[in-house]
């Protein structure tokens, strides 16, 4: 990796990519390992509500702010009934879940997560099961959760105890069904001409939803891009979102390689929007397509229920940059998943739950990321790898809230050596440094745990002097660091 000691960031406020939209910092909640039962939901914990909600972990969601929560798969969607999950619980059937190999109790299900996500603050983003099911089951669930009464499945939810309709706006049509993997794994054709109509009964029964349809499950997918494109000839004018998923982790990586994963995210997702505008030119559309790349993270995939290191950290910040810099296309996040299972939040079973080393640039973001997303220069050294060529050791994203006036630039720095940074702010009226975070750890191995659950955690330093137009902070090496600005004359 290149020793390089200096690097420049320059933003000017003209210059926008997009907005970043609260819910491009959404997160993810999938019946596997210990998501929802022993997560989320421990009836026996001393600190579960009347629910079986463990509180604690709703603390640590609020925390986070998370918008908008995908829910219930995944893999599990593909062979899931919803009306499983719904009614007296007593009388929900046990059912082998063929996804994760494990037996379904249905404990919790629609009903129960939407009041869930409602305490948390989130919006819900159901998925439907195009795998084993289809047309009429989804539309059901439309009717179930979003109209008032006065049919079927409206009633039928009143008489669950539920008057007032969910209003849930964004539903996902499958899940990963180009996956060989997938329950119900279907050809582009055979899936794009079942998304098109079961997109078409969903609109019928609730014209506001909003739709995401299955593009690749990663990149490296041999299908990939052509099934996005075929997919979307089908779909093009009925849906609103083309999913992407990603996860990188690999225990025979060195750093260097590894902290070059997040270039191939970026890639991913200039490669997906090549593929929708290619359909909107084929189609003559005048509709622009955007994305929700709904499952992102760190995974090493021997390992689900896992700690994770200040090394997954620095990968996880520099896919959240990825995300930030292409706002103006991805308007979903979804980081996979919320608790336990690959996830920022992590429990003990009648334990106590706590913060993972994810969880901060997370927190971070979601809480100083919205806002125009400005087009940040960079000019840094670069360290060529095995896979990778030209990685540079910082990277980074800017994002100006209009309304407050704060100016938040994220950096991260890649390499062994601290970083001279120089950063130039054009076009606002003077700026303040208020507060500079950041994260780094002497261990690149150090990880939270039940006994020391504070051993990497974000400090605030010293702030550096600021003169109007810019600054230069030295960045630890191996390093996660926010910069936050308030422009001078507002409020």
């Amino acid at each position: 990796m290149s020793s390089g000691i200096k690097a420049k960031v320059l933003v000017d406020r003209d210059f926008v990519i997009g907005e970043a939209g609260p819910r491009l910092y959404g997160s993810f909640v999938e019946h596997m390992a210990r998501c929802v039962y022993g997560g989320i939901y421990e009836p026996d914990h001393g600190s579960a509500d009347s629910m079986g909600f463990r509180t604690d972990v709703i603390d640590l969601v609020r925390e986070l702010k998370v918008p908008i929560i995908r829910y219930p798969g995944g893999n599990f969607v593909s062979g899931y009934n919803w009306e499983d999950g719904v009614g007296p619980v007593q009388e929900r059937p046990r059912r082998l879940d063929l996804a994760w190999h494990t037996v379904e109790p249905n404990l919790v299900g629609t009903n129960e997560f939407v009041q869930w996500a409602r305490r948390v603050g989130a919006e819900v983003m159901l998925a439907v099961n195009l795998g084993t099911r289809g047309i009429e089951a989804a539309a059901n669930l439309v009717e179930y959760c979003n109209r008032s009464g006065g049919s079927y499945f409206s009633d039928l939810r009143r008489s669950h105890g539920y008057q007032d309709p969910h209003r849930i706006r964004v539903f996902c049509l499958g899940n990963e069904m180009d996956g060989p993997w997938q329950i119900g794994h279907k050809t582009a054709d055979e899936y794009g001409r079942l998304a098109c109509e079961t997109a078409k009964a969903m609109k019928w029964v609730d014209p506001s939803i909003e739709l995401v349809v299955c593009g690749s499950s990663g990149r490296g997918m041999p299908t990939f891009p052509q099934w996005d494109a075929t997919v979307l000839e089908h779909t093009y004018e009925h849906v609103d979102y083309l999913s992407l998923h990603t996860y990188y982790g690999d225990d025979e990586l060195d750093t260097a390689e590894f902290l070059a994963k997040p270039v191939d995210m970026s890639a991913y997702i200039d490669e997906a929007v090549a593929a929708c505008d290619f359909v909107k030119a084929k189609k003559r559309s005048r509709k622009t397509m955007y994305l929700s790349f709904d499952e992102w993270n760190v995974w090493f995939r021997h390992r689900t229920d896992d700690l994770y290191t200040m090394e997954d950290a620095l990968v996880f910040s520099g896919m959240l940059l990825s995300l930030i810099n292409h706002a103006d296309r991805v308007k979903i996040g979804c980081q996979a998943q919320l608790v336990n299972a690959i996830a920022p939040i992590y429990t003990a079973k009648g334990g106590r739950a706590w913060r993972q080393t994810i969880y901060y640039p997370f927190q971070h973001a979601s809480h100083y990321g919205r806002g125009n997303v400005l087009r940040a220069l960079i000019t840094s050294p670069a360290y060529d790898s095995c896979k990778h060529e030209g990685v540079p050791v910082l990277d980074g994203a800017v994002v100006h809230d209009p309304a407050s006036g704060e100016l938040t630039a994220f950096l991260l720095n890649r390499g062994s050596e601290p970083l001279s940074v120089e950063v130039q702010i054009r076009g606002f009226d003077g700026c303040l440094l208020v507060e500079r975070i950041t994260m780094a750890a002497d261990d690149l191995r150090a990880k939270n745990t039940e006994d020391c659950p504070c051993r990497v955690i974000p400090s605030r330093v010293q702030t550096a002097e600021c003169s109007d137009g810019g600054m230069t902070v030295l960045l630890r090496g191996y390093s996660w660091n926010v910069l936050r600005f308030s422009e001078r004359g507002v409020a």
